[in-house]
């Protein structure tokens, strides 16, 4: 009986060890998933601000060169 109750034991404790790596690992995708979601939104703004630079940038193109050129 005391192999099989140290072998149950052997097992509860690697079971513990599990546990604990998983929900470590769970943090770990949590935080990333945050830190995509903030790139993805920079990256949205940074987008959006490169676009109306590009906009304001074709406009100022459009007008004539001053008459000293």
């Amino acid at each position: 009986m005391p192999e099989i109750e140290n072998r149950v034991m052997e097992l509860e404790i690697r079971n513990a060890h599990q546990e604990d790596t998983i929900e470590q690992l769970n943090q770990i995708v949590f935080k990333q998933q945050r830190q995509i979601d903030d790139l993805i939104r920079q990256l949205s703004y940074l987008k959006n601000q490169l676009s109306s630079l590009q906009e304001a940038g074709a406009k100022e193109s459009e007008e004539p060169p001053p008459p000293h050129y």
